[in-house]
């Protein structure tokens, strides 16, 4: 990851405007993936193995992205990860095989890793930590915003023949645009810390575990549970909707968080949205419509919480040389739960609402996990206190 030199003012425009119109391709792309699978007389049994190996481009991406930025710039760099991207989807809708898609995946995965160190590091070169929070605030925004109206594409547009695929390609080549026709404000650059194994000790367990399971929840969410929606529970017309809602809920709760985290303890604050979470996936289980509007968006707010939360923790008191090789350990620990949870989930097929109930006890583990130890740092405390 980059931070800019003194001085510079990177230019907002060009960044966001190509992150949203990313947004709308990424969010219809994610659950196409699943659900055109038996268009092109592939096996349902491959979503969680697409959906996992992108990630695993993702988790294999995030080292190594900040050097080709640093070479070629901001922009050739944003220009050339999108285009990765979109040739990558090319050659699904070319060549609808198991190992082709496999490959375009995990080529998907890469791409994307270097599509959001571009867009991070461009939109945090900023003075002061207020102007930072409200690019990251704009970053978000754009980010969610665009993948859940990407979903309401399901519905409209549909899952079968090529012309979704052709949607995504042209939001995908548009995306390229604005750092294409805008040439003014990209950052000047310098290369910063690499990732180091010794970085681990010095960071918060909690804050590597938040993200982890970020990642283990994220990763099904975004693999999964259309197949889930559509077949499972009987929503075929309405997956678009549920799938937005998730992504609604997850953009309404930014704010909270931001309002949150330096009022409450992090740790606890994790704790609150993973009960929160696995009460909310109960009101999957039931009939009402209602309920299950409710049960979406709030899903997606816990989900989408830990995350942030989790890397405000890890960054927490430490100096600002360790902050990018801090939040790029994060994104590796979000990128192994990513990989993990969609053939994790799997395994609860069989089970009646296996894959609400593998989400159910990924909050509830991770609630008593982080319980645990603040039970036992308390403990340890309690000492020096009594001195």
């Amino acid at each position: 990851m980059l931070l800019a030199q003194p001085n510079q003012k990177p230019g907002l425009f060009v960044p966001v405007a190509g992150l949203s119109l990313f947004a709308l391709a990424s969010g219809y792309l994610m659950s196409l993936i699943p659900l055109s699978l038996t268009y092109f007389d592939l096996s349902l049994d491959l979503a969680p193995w697409l959906a996992s190996i992108f990630y695993l481009g993702l988790l294999l991406g995030a080292p190594c992205i900040a050097p080709i930025v640093s070479r070629i710039g901001h922009s050739k760099a944003f220009i050339l990860f999108l285009n990765i991207l979109l040739c990558s989807v090319v050659v699904m809708v070319l060549l609808p095989q198991t190992s082709i898609w496999l490959a375009s995946r995990l080529i998907a995965g890469l791409a994307v890793a270097g599509i959001f160190v571009v867009v991070e590091s461009w939109l945090l070169m900023a003075d002061t930590q207020k102007q930072r929070a409200k690019r990251l605030g704009l970053y978000m925004t754009a980010l969610y915003g665009g993948t859940a109206i990407g979903q309401l594409a399901v519905d409209y547009l549909g899952t079968t023949g090529n012309l979704p695929y052709l949607v995504v390609i042209g939001l995908l080549a548009a995306a390229s645009l604005p750092a294409l026709l805008v040439k003014r404000g990209q950052p000047q650059s310098s290369e910063q810390h690499s990732i180091a194994l010794s970085d681990l000790k010095t960071l918060s367990k909690p804050a590597i575990a938040g993200c982890l399971v970020s990642g283990l929840l994220l990763g099904p969410i975004y693999g999964l549970l259309p197949i889930y929606v559509s077949q499972d529970m009987g929503f075929a017309q309405q997956t678009g909707q549920f799938m937005a809602l998730i992504i609604l809920g997850g953009m309404i709760v930014q704010p909270l968080v931001s309002y949150l985290s330096p009022r409450i303890q992090k740790s606890v604050l994790m704790i609150a949205f993973c009960l929160v979470g696995a009460a909310a996936l109960l009101l999957l289980m039931q009939t009402s419509l209602v309920g299950l509007w409710l049960g979406f968006v709030l899903l997606g707010a816990c989900a989408f919480a830990l995350y942030p939360i989790a890397i405000s923790l890890a960054c927490d008191h430490l100096p600002s040389s360790q902050i990018v090789s801090a939040t790029q350990i994060m994104l590796l620990s979000y990128s192994v739960g990513s990989v993990i949870g969609p053939v994790a989930a799997s395994r609860f097929d069989d089970i009646e609402h296996g894959l609400p109930l593998y989400l159910a006890a990924s909050f509830l583990m991770t609630a008593c996990y982080l319980s645990a130890h603040l039970l036992a740092r308390s403990k340890a405390r309690l000492p020096t206190a009594k001195a």
